[in-house]
């Protein structure tokens, strides 16, 4: 479908419904098979909870929306566009003074809550804010001292008048939603994000995506649909005419994949990191044929991913590895899966290899929440696994004497709600300055650093710390590395150990480091560690729901025991 002639993300909504038999399922919630939208039923409820929206809400009020993955989830951001609102999603792992923060800063009329957990973080927030005019709920809550609204009562309204989404009075560049940072650097800020900025994203990935899935493709979604990465997503599945699962849980993730055979998965890093881990360690475990078979696989899919001539018999052995092993490892992910999608942060080189070789597509892309938020994506034909690919059709990217990469195009952010200051600070004529460092590799984007994650040395010298914490998640017993030394005379790491191996040794972490300083500049090498006892976790604050380390709040934690290793 094209979305280049959409003026607003309804119309793309409205003119895939008339395209698709509207008694087949769209939207399925895999925690509750009851739980399904067919999409007349989306359609239908768009409608009806835009109507009750309505009643409430002026031009460009703020809709706060605080829910995991769910069906209601998309016909709610659809609903409060209809009702030419502005939907602020929100992280459902917040606490209350991070709603409280929120909430202060975008001053919402309504504010959609899931169900019970989600309503005690806010009713305190509630009660004390005046402008919040209604709270309206997916699950049936009682209240003595907040009036809640039900979704389920709304639906079930008989009434309804069928409406055209086609020229409405929505522009491309009227503000969609408002999508708050993760706060990896500080307090989270609002990307005000365009509807022309999300179809841009959903054209780049419709070109994208024609090579890899059939008319009807099959999506699993658990990324946080508060994520910039995810929102957009949806509206992709959308634009593909696609059939949407929800999946239970991250705990569930790979069952639910054999539930539902999706085409596509999009996660984070930190998925592929574990999958890694976990598939590398049952493959330790095999002995004799069947391991000679498994590292054949391996080098022959690293072979066919670097494009190296292969000679007949390799031809042949390929194609028994094919067979014997790939199509296995595929079948334990349901059996369709023609690509995973890795974007959020950088995927380490040597997983994404791993992955590709023992048949499980991988493709890195790259891009912020300011960029609606895909700046480019390896192809599906043409993966070169060290690079996040060719920007996507009607993105603008250049790289400055700075070596910083900058992005011009509809899918940059309208700017920063409430931050003028910080809108024209990495907003200059129309270019975003994306704090990230790169260059390009044939027409490539290849992501080398972050402006303010490099650590100099007292010489001058840069060093990227990713890298090297890259390697050091990759060892079977730790679970996060951080690394600290900013102006010092060398670097040290701080490291979460996994419970199961809570008892090792310091001589055997010591072992592991300096097996990976064999591999870095003089440096690059770690001198000395810290093990802390705590896991980061989005609990404490430690990492963003996306799985990032908050690493100014780890190091302002744990200040006085780095320090001491000097």
């Amino acid at each position: 479908m094209n979305a280049e002639n959409c003026k607003n993300l309804l119309e793309l909504f409205y003119r895939q419904y008339k395209n698709q038999n509207e008694n087949e399922i769209f939207l399925q919630s895999l925690k509750d098979s009851k739980k399904y939208f067919t999409w007349h039923d989306t359609y239908q409820n768009i409608i009806k909870l835009a109507q009750a929206l309505s009643l409430i809400i002026k031009k460009q009020d703020r809709c706060l929306l605080i829910s995991e993955n769910r069906p209601e989830w998309l016909i709610s951001d659809l609903a409060i566009m209809f009702a030419n609102g502005i939907t602020v999603p929100a992280y459902t792992t917040y606490v209350e003074r991070d709603y409280e923060y929120i909430i202060n800063d975008c001053k919402p009329s309504v504010i959609i809550v899931s169900d019970q957990i989600q309503f005690s973080k806010i009713k305190k927030i509630v009660k004390a804010k005046p402008f919040i005019k209604a709270v309206i709920t997916f699950e049936d809550i009682k209240d003595i001292d907040v009036e809640l609204i039900n979704t389920q009562k709304i639906f079930d309204e008989k009434k309804f008048i069928k409406k055209s989404f086609e020229n409405l009075d929505i522009k491309r560049t009227d503000i969609a939603c408002i999508i708050y940072t993760s706060g990896t650097e500080g307090n989270p800020k609002g990307v005000m994000l365009s509807h022309g900025g999300i179809l841009n994203n959903c054209e780049g990935s419709i070109l994208m995506l024609e090579e890899i899935i059939s008319n009807k493709a099959k999506f699993l979604t658990w990324l946080p649909l508060s994520h910039s990465y995810e929102h957009t997503i949806q509206f992709i599945q959308i634009a593909v005419g696609a059939k949407v699962f929800y999946a239970e849980s991250i705990d569930k993730l790979i069952k639910n994949m054999n539930d539902c055979n999706p085409n596509i998965m999009t996660a984070v890093p930190r998925f592929y990191q574990n999958l890694y881990q976990k598939i590398n360690s049952n493959f330790d475990k095999i002995k004799g044929l069947k391991k000679i078979l498994i590292n054949r696989t391996i080098i022959l899919g690293k072979k066919k991913l670097f494009k190296e001539k292969t000679s007949f018999f390799e031809v042949i052995q390929n194609f028994i590895c094919e067979y014997l092993v790939r199509k296995k490892i595929r079948n334990q992910f349901g059996g369709s899966l023609k690509a995973f999608i890795s974007g959020g942060a950088p995927l380490d080189k040597e997983i994404g290899i791993f992955l590709n070789a023992i048949g499980l597509p991988t493709l890195q892309g790259y891009g912020l929440t300011e960029t609606s938020p895909v700046v480019s994506c390896n192809p599906i034909n043409d993966i070169r696994i060290d690079t996040v690919g060719p920007p996507f059709k009607g993105n603008h990217v250049k790289i400055t004497d700075e070596n910083e990469i900058i992005v011009k195009g509809e899918n940059v952010m309208l700017g920063y709600w409430n931050k003028e200051e910080e809108t024209n600070r990495v907003l200059k004529d129309g270019w975003l300055y994306t704090g990230d460092i790169g260059h390009f590799e044939n027409n490539y984007l290849k992501i080398t650093g972050r402006k303010k994650d490099i650590l100099i040395t007292p010489g001058g010298e840069n060093i990227s710390p990713v890298k090297i914490e890259n390697y050091l998640i990759k060892i079977d017993f730790v679970e996060q590395a951080l690394i600290y030394g900013d102006g010092k005379p060398y670097l040290v790491c701080l490291l979460t150990i996994s419970k199961e191996y809570k008892n090792i040794s310091n001589e055997l972490i010591l072992k592991e480091i300096e097996k990976i300083n064999k591999n870095l500049t003089k440096i690059e090498k770690i001198k000395k560690f810290l093990v802390i006892d705590d896991q980061f976790t989005i609990e404490n604050g430690m990492i963003t729901p996306t799985l990032k380390l908050k690493k100014y709040k780890i190091i302002q934690k744990y200040k006085n025991q780095l320090e001491s290793l000097y």
